[in-house]
C-alpha cells in the first residue's frame, strides 16, 4: 500500500514539472501519430466484421455469479440470432460475452486496453479479432462506430461510463437510436429512479423522453426480443 502511494505521487510530481515548449510540442506530436495508428488499425480490423452487439460489464464478475452465466447466455444467444460479440475483451463479464459468442460459433471480438488492475485478455476471443489499445477514447470510439446494439450488465464506473457515453450519442443525435438494453432490473432500478426524481422531475436537467433512450430487461430471451424488433424494421449498417 505504502508502495502504490508513493508511485501516486511521482506521477502527480512529474505531472508538475516544469516542462519546455519544444519538450510539450515533441510529446505532443508524437502521441499524435500513435493515436493515428490505433484508430487506422481499429478501423480496418473492426470494418471487415459484420453487425454486432456490444456487451458491457464489469471486470470483476466471478464465473460462478448469476450476472457472467446470464452474459453468456445473453451472448450465445445473440451470436445465435446472427450478430457478433464485441467486449472489453477482459475477465468478468466481458469474458462471458466472449465465452458465449465462442460457443456458439459467432464472430468474438474483444477490444483490451492496459491497465493497472483487472484487466487482462480472455482466451474465448477470436485470435484475429483480438485488439489492443493504450488510448481508453479511441477504443471507445470503436465500440460505438461498429456496435448495432448496446448490452449493458451489471458493472462499476467503467461500465457507467460506457452506458452513459452510449445514451449521450443517441441523445444528441451523434449515431442512430440504436438499442441500449439494461440488464438485471433489481440492479439498475435505483439509479433509473434518482435519474427519474432527481435529474428528469426535480431539476429538469433531461427530456423525460430520454427515459425511452433503453430498455430494462432480466433475462436473455428478452434481450433478443428487444433486438430482433428493433432490426425488423432496420438494415444494419456501422454508425457512423
Amino acid at each position: 500500500m505504502k508502495e502504490e502511494f508513493e508511485n501516486e505521487d511521482l506521477k502527480i510530481q512529474d505531472k508538475f514539472k516544469q516542462k519546455t515548449w519544444n519538450e510539450i510540442r515533441s510529446n505532443d506530436s508524437w502521441a499524435i501519430f500513435k493515436i493515428m495508428s490505433e484508430f487506422v488499425n481499429g478501423y480496418e480490423s473492426m470494418g471487415r466484421i459484420g453487425p454486432c452487439v456490444s456487451i458491457f460489464g464489469s471486470a470483476r464478475t466471478k464465473p460462478d455469479n448469476k450476472y457472467y452465466l446470464l452474459a453468456e447466455k445473453i451472448a450465445y444467444k445473440i451470436s445465435k440470432a446472427g450478430y457478433g460479440v464485441i467486449t472489453g475483451g477482459g475477465p468478468g463479464i466481458m469474458e462471458a460475452g466472449n465465452k458465449g459468442a465462442h460457443l456458439g460459433e459467432g464472430t468474438s471480438v474483444g477490444l483490451n486496453i492496459e491497465l493497472p488492475f483487472e484487466q487482462h485478455f480472455n482466451p474465448y476471443i477470436d485470435k484475429d479479432k483480438n485488439l489492443n489499445f493504450d488510448y481508453f477514447f479511441v477504443r471507445k470510439v470503436m465500440f460505438v462506430k461498429y456496435s448495432q446494439g448496446f448490452v449493458v450488465m451489471p458493472g462499476g464506473f467503467g461500465t457507467l461510463d460506457e452506458m452513459f457515453e452510449a445514451i449521450t450519442l443517441i441523445q444528441t443525435k451523434k449515431i442512430g437510436k440504436f438499442p441500449i438494453i439494461l440488464v438485471g432490473r433489481s440492479f439498475w432500478s435505483g439509479l433509473m429512479d434518482w435519474i427519474q426524481n432527481v435529474i428528469i422531475d426535480q431539476e429538469h436537467n433531461a427530456n423525460p423522453e430520454d427515459m425511452n433512450l433503453f430498455h430494462i430487461v432480466d433475462t436473455e430471451d428478452e434481450v433478443l426480443a428487444v433486438l430482433d424488433n428493433f432490426y425488423k424494421k432496420y438494415t444494419l449498417s456501422p454508425n457512423f
